[in-house]
């Protein structure tokens, strides 16, 4: 039998005017009644004088059968239909002489006795199947009839069954769901934001929220000392698989609380949504890892756990032996993949042209297979004796079969990444990224500031409010590049499914975050001035967490693009085809809003 849809449960009560009973829902047990349904026809197969319907809501399938029993009216009516009518069928339920167990309701079927047509329908333009003939683009241009799919539908479901277990774990730990604007002030630091013209305030903007921020800081100023929303959030950014212009993120903040209040309360919540929607019961705790550790060992802060493959350095072992790659590079690691020596020079010339990817920025590979009798054969022998090779092997805790995998380049943090996107193109190729599998921790100790040389200043690597770990105050004044943050982040699968920090509340630590960052005090009060002000008024210690939703629910539900769990997304252009959005305003609204675009259409 197919799963149950989240969502979807038997006797849900639905009756109403054209109804008596979901497409789901009967079973033998209900054989004999007379029931009404109503729905889109899926497809009718006709064989002799008899028409089989299939009769589809979203709750599921129910066959429905016309014959030589039925009567001229209802013959007549099966003739007309086609794909995705709507229609209201009535008539008995009864036992099938030709069972379905794909379906839930594979026993039954439905002898008709009457067929009332609600709604003909045009031809769609693709099959409403989960196997479907529909492209990406020509879907999302028609995304009303995608959603009657049942593989996107689940995903629906799936997201609601995650919001209604999110609402049910705040409100048992005493949050209040508090809702915060949509049109807020713009503030140009991180990503670019979307601003709204304003019709009233000639030569003014709104912008929309990125994040509630400040607002939920204020909250927590005003007591209310335990806040959520599930919100929408906006970032004019280029897009990629996980990202949308418009997105929704389960915004939590919390008062009279320390980084390990949160964390605790928030892996609860995460061990919470894997037992309720997906049955997994996670008992241990989940493994904490330095920021330091993360880039050291796997090039990327939001490792993937599932699968080894740790980065070793050899800086120490094949330096100076004559290999000027390697003698003349800053930096020297490797990964081992279990069991890979059995590699052909084609597969390793593919590796190689992968790390050579524009995307990527590799200028090479270097590689070694450790042999069955323990000797290593490398694409660099001459310059290496097997005493040196051996102790490269001993490194990784090489075994035979193995195959070593190294880069090396002038930046160690550059080339660590590098190296990560190898080891996941190796998780990938040897199955060792089962989308099934959940591997979660949290990442630490992030790195307060970021240089950045065109602009010589600091940025911050997550918001200016984020509080420096309390043991590295002292080095703002000496070492800024130095102190870490009481930032944290949630990791799944290499996905991060959610982050947050502990907030600055003194504004004595505030201006001097500001100052770092190269605010001048104007601007400062100009954008910020209403916290800082708040602040003056008694701020209580507090922090908090943004989960996204939908990289939740897409990783629940095994997709690779979160663009499959939203119900009408955009495209990676950011375009919404359906709608046709954005769009050009005609002269007399750019006149109402005071605006004048200055772009040039190109030919």
């Amino acid at each position: 039998m197919i799963d149950r849809p989240y969502g979807a449960v038997r006797n849900i009560n639905i009756i109403d005017m054209y109804r008596t009973h979901t497409c789901g829902e009967l079973r033998i047990g209900d054989a004999g009644k007379e029931v009404c349904l109503a729905g889109w026809v899926q497809r009718v197969r006709k064989m002799g004088g008899m028409s089989f319907i299939d009769l589809r809501d979203r709750y599921g399938i129910t066959q429905l059968v016309a014959d030589e029993t039925s009567s001229a009216e209802v013959n007549a009516a099966a003739e007309k239909l086609g794909r995705e009518y709507v229609i209201q069928a009535k008539g008995t339920v009864a036992e099938r002489s030709s069972k379905n167990a794909k379906i839930d309701t594979g026993d039954i079927e439905i002898r008709l006795k009457e067929i009332n047509i609600l709604n003909a329908s045009a031809t769609p333009p693709f099959t409403i199947e989960d196997d479907t003939d529909g492209g990406d683009d020509l879907r999302m241009k028609y995304r009303y009839l995608d959603l009657r799919r049942n593989a996107v539908r689940k995903n629906l479901e799936l997201r609601h069954k995650m919001a209604f277990e999110v609402r049910n774990y705040l409100d048992a730990h005493g949050f209040l769901e508090v809702e915060t604007p949509v049109l807020v002030n713009s503030t140009p630091e991180g990503a670019r934001d979307f601003v709204v013209p304003s019709r009233m305030n000639p030569g003014q903007f709104y912008a929309l929220p990125q994040s509630p921020q400040t607002l939920k800081q204020l909250l927590m100023v005003s007591g209310f000392d335990r806040y959520f929303q599930i919100v929408k959030c906006f970032r004019d950014e280029d897009l990629r698989a996980d990202r949308q212009p418009e997105f929704t993120q389960i915004d939590c903040e919390m008062s009279f609380v320390e980084q390990e209040d949160i964390l605790r309360l928030f892996e609860g919540m995460a061990k919470h949504l894997f037992k309720t929607v997906r049955g997994i019961d996670i008992k241990e705790d989940f493994p904490r890892m330095t920021w330091n550790d993360a880039m050291k060992y796997y090039g990327s802060d939001k490792p993937d756990t599932r699968f080894g493959m740790k980065f070793v350095e050899l800086d120490g072992i094949l330096k100076g032996y004559g290999f000027t790659v390697f003698d003349n590079a800053k930096y020297i690691g490797g990964i081992c993949a279990e069991g890979a020596a059995s590699y052909t020079r084609k597969q390793l010339d593919q590796l190689t042209e992968f790390v050579k990817k524009p995307q990527i920025g590799a200028k090479g590979l270097v590689y070694a297979r450790v042999e069955s009798d323990g000797s290593v054969k490398s694409s660099v022998d001459k310059f290496y004796s097997q005493d040196v090779l051996a102790k490269m092997r001993d490194a990784f805790g090489a075994q035979p079969g193995d195959l070593v995998l190294i880069l090396s380049g002038d930046d160690a943090m550059k080339t660590r990444k590098q190296l990560g996107e190898l080891r996941l193109e190796m998780g990938n190729r040897l199955g060792l990224r089962d989308k099934n599998k959940f591997s979660c921790l949290w990442v630490i100790d992030f790195p307060l500031f970021e240089w950045n040389e065109e602009d010589g200043r600091y940025y911050a690597m997550h918001h200016p409010f984020t509080s420096p770990n309390p043991d590295d105050i002292p080095l703002l004044d000496t070492d800024p590049g130095a102190v870490r943050a009481n930032a944290y982040d949630m990791v799944i699968n290499g996905v991060e499914v959610g982050g947050g920090s502990i907030r600055i509340h003194d504004s004595k630590l505030q201006d001097k975050m500001f100052r770092l960052l190269g605010f001048t005090e104007e601007r400062a009060q100009e954008q910020f001035g209403f916290l800082m002000n708040a602040f003056k008024y008694g701020a209580p210690p507090h922090g908090g967490l943004a989960y996204g939703l939908d990289r939740w629910v897409s990783l629940f539900a095994g997709l690779d693009s979160i663009r499959d769990c939203i119900a009408f997304p955009k495209n990676n252009a950011g375009r919404d085809v359906m709608l046709d959005a954005p769009s050009v305003l005609d002269d007399s609204q750019m006149e109402e809003l005071y605006l004048k675009s200055t772009y040039i259409k190109k030919n």
